[in-house]
């Protein structure tokens, strides 16, 4: 248990950036997941769509430090590359 002040206050700003944290990456896997079954479907323009609402949540994690940048570049470009396949 933290003992300081500033250790009590450190202790409680952690906390609520974990909570923040964890719906802000519970929100991207959730737009990623969104792409993916409209993918599954087969549904081209719902596949595109989703995916023009997944991108700024993705790319959002990435400007807050959630998720690395290069973790949220393969993500972009293997939905939009199984997006491009779906028209062949």
């Amino acid at each position: 248990m933290a003992n300081s002040v500033s250790a009590r206050k450190r202790a409680r700003q952690s906390e609520r950036h974990r909570q923040r944290n964890a719906s802000l990456r519970s929100n991207v896997r959730t737009e990623i997941k969104k792409v993916l079954r409209a993918i599954e479907s087969g549904d081209k323009a719902a596949a595109e769509q989703a995916y023009k609402a997944a991108v700024p949540a993705i790319d959002r994690s990435v400007s807050k430090g959630i998720m690395h940048a290069n973790k949220a570049a393969r993500h972009k470009s293997r939905l939009n590359q199984h997006i491009r396949g779906l028209s062949a």
